[in-house]
C-alpha cells in the first residue's frame, strides 16, 4: 500500500472494545485494577470513552464503588457529562457486555489499536526529521528509537499507579522480606555486608562507583559481575569503554579460576592449573554476560546499545568502565557541562529500562593518600547529584609480596534510600579480585 494511499485512513481503533471495557468495569468494579495495568485514558480513540475513563479512575482513586449512578453524577459534578455522551450513552455502555469476565482481552484490544496509532504518528515524525537537514542522523536515530521502546511493554513509567497498587506492591516487598531473610530487594553485589546495607542494586537506579587510576574500579566492576552472572545467572551488561573484550576475559578467567593473571598472560600453567582453567572458562561460557568493548563511545551509541541487550537479551544490570570515556555529542561544551549531559542520560536510561546502572568514575588527583568523598568525583558535581548511590574505593597503594590479600574499603557516601557507612574487603593483587573478608564469608 503506498503511502499517498495512507494519507485518508482512519486511524485504527475499535470502539466496540472500548465500550465493552467501559461497560465491563461498571459490571464488576474490582477489575480496574487489572484494567489500568493496560490502559491509561488516551489509549481510547473516543474522546466521550475517554472522559468516562477519567472519571472511572477519579472514583477509584477516592476508593468509592462505582455503578452507572454514581458514574453519571461524577461526570456531572466536573461538568463533563455533555463530553462524556449524555446519562443516556453512560447507561448504554452495560448493554455492550453480558459479562466482565472477558474485560482483559477487551483491554488489550483497546491497547493494541492504541499503539498502532502511536506507531502511524511516530512513522510520521521520524519522515519528517528524516528530511530535516538540520538535525544530524545520528540524533534522529538515537530519537526514533528512545520513541519506540516507550511502546513496549519495557516502559512502564508512565502507568497511571493508584494509591491501592502502590501500598499493594510495597507490602509485598517488605512481606518476601520477612518471609526469606536471606533474600534482597535488588541484585545482590557478591560482598555481604555491602549488600547488607543497600539491599542489593536497585532497579532504576544509578551508582556512581569512584576511585583513583590503579586502586580497582574495573576489578571491582567484574568482581561484581562475575557473582552476578556466573554464580546467580543473571543476566549482565559490561560496557568497556577502556579495555578488550580479550582483556576482561583474561581477568574473569583469572578470577573465576584463581589463577595468576602473569601466567595466563604467559601460558606458563601446570597440569592443575590447565584443568582449573578448562572449568573456569565453562562457567563462563554459560553465563549470561553480555560485553561491549568499543572506546570513546559516544552516549547516543551507547543508549542505544543498552535498549538492545535489555530487549534482546534481557540483561537486569548495566556496568560502564567508565564515565570519562563516553563522548558527549556536543564537543564544543566545556567538559563539565559534557558529563553533565553525561551523568543527566546515564539516569533517565536506568528509570526507562528500569534496571540498574552501575557507571565508574575518577576521582581528583589531590585525594590521593586519603579517603576520597563525594566532592572528590571529577569533572562535574551533576554525578553526586544525580546518582541515587555514591561509593569509593580506597586502600593503600602498596604491592604485596607474593600477592598476599590486602585490606581495602568500600566507602558507601550517598544512598538516597539508605544508610551510609564503610565496608571493609579484600583485594586479591595475583586475580586482580576483590573479596569478603575471611571472617564475613
Amino acid at each position: 500500500m503506498s503511502f499517498a494511499s495512507l494519507k485518508d485512513k482512519v486511524p485504527p481503533h475499535n470502539l466496540e472494545a472500548e465500550q465493552a471495557t467501559l461497560g465491563a468495569l461498571l459490571l464488576d468494579w474490582d477489575a480496574i485494577n487489572t484494567v489500568q495495568s493496560y490502559l491509561r485514558p488516551e489509549r481510547f480513540y473516543s474522546l466521550q470513552n475517554q472522559v468516562i475513563y477519567e472519571a472511572i479512575l477519579s472514583l477509584s482513586e477516592r476508593g468509592e464503588r462505582g455503578d452507572i449512578l454514581t458514574l453519571t453524577e461524577e461526570l456531572r459534578n466536573t461538568g463533563k457529562l455533555e463530553a462524556a455522551g449524555g446519562a443516556a450513552y453512560v447507561s448504554s455502555l452495560t448493554d455492550q457486555v453480558p459479562t466482565s469476565s472477558n474485560i482483559e482481552y477487551y483491554a488489550k484490544i483497546v491497547r493494541d489499536q492504541s499503539i498502532r496509532r502511536e506507531l502511524i504518528k511516530l512513522s510520521s515524525q521520524i519522515i519528517s526529521d528524516s528530511h530535516d537537514e538540520t538535525k544530524e542522523s545520528r540524533i534522529a536515530l538515537e530519537e526514533a528509537q528512545s520513541k519506540i521502546f516507550t511502546l513496549t511493554d519495557l516502559d512502564q513509567t508512565h502507568n497511571i499507579i493508584s494509591a491501592t497498587k502502590l501500598v499493594h506492591d510495597t507490602v509485598d516487598i517488605v512481606q518476601a522480606r520477612y518471609n526469606n531473610k536471606d533474600a534482597f530487594t535488588g541484585i545482590p553485589s557478591g560482598f555481604v555486608n555491602l549488600d547488607k546495607m543497600t539491599n542489593g542494586f536497585q532497579k532504576s537506579e544509578l551508582t556512581i562507583i569512584g576511585a583513583r587510576p590503579s586502586m580497582g574500579k574495573t576489578a571491582m566492576a567484574l568482581s561484581m559481575a562475575q557473582f552476578m552472572a556466573i554464580e546467580k545467572k543473571i543476566p549482565v551488561g559490561f560496557f568497556s569503554l577502556e579495555m578488550s573484550y580479550r582483556q576482561i576475559g583474561s581477568r574473569l578467567l583469572s578470577q573465576e579460576a584463581r589463577i595468576p593473571a602473569g601466567k595466563l598472560r604467559s601460558g606458563m600453567l601446570k597440569m592443575d592449573e590447565l584443568g582449573k582453567m578448562q572449568d573456569a572458562a565453562g562457567r563462563i561460557y554459560e553465563s549470561p554476560l553480555y560485553i561491549v568493548d568499543t572506546p570513546n563511545m559516544k552516549m547516543l551509541d551507547l543508549r542505544a546499545m543498552a535498549r538492545r541487550m535489555r530487549s534482546i537479551h534481557n540483561v537486569e544490570i548495566i556496568f560502564i568502565d567508565y564515565i570519562a570515556l563516553i563522548t558527549n555529542e556536543n564537543t564544543s561544551l566545556p567538559r563539565h557541562e559534557q558529563i553533565a549531559e553525561i551523568s543527566r542520560s546515564l539516569k533517565s536510561l536506568a528509570r526507562e529500562l528500569d534496571i540498574p546502572i552501575i557507571a565508574l568514575s575518577q576521582v581528583r588527583r589531590d585525594s590521593e593518600g586519603r579517603e576520597p568523598n563525594l566532592s572528590d568525583l571529577r569533572e562535574s558535581g551533576s554525578l553526586e547529584q544525580d546518582a541515587d548511590v555514591v561509593m569509593f574505593i580506597h586502600r593503600e597503594r602498596i604491592h604485596s609480596e607474593d600477592g598476599q590479600p590486602l585490606e581495602a574499603k568500600i566507602l558507601l557516601s550517598k544512598q538516597r534510600n539508605g544508610p551510609i557507612g564503610t565496608v571493609n574487603l579484600m583485594f586479591i593483587p595475583y586475580y586482580t579480585k576483590f573479596e569478603n573478608r575471611s571472617d564475613e564469608q
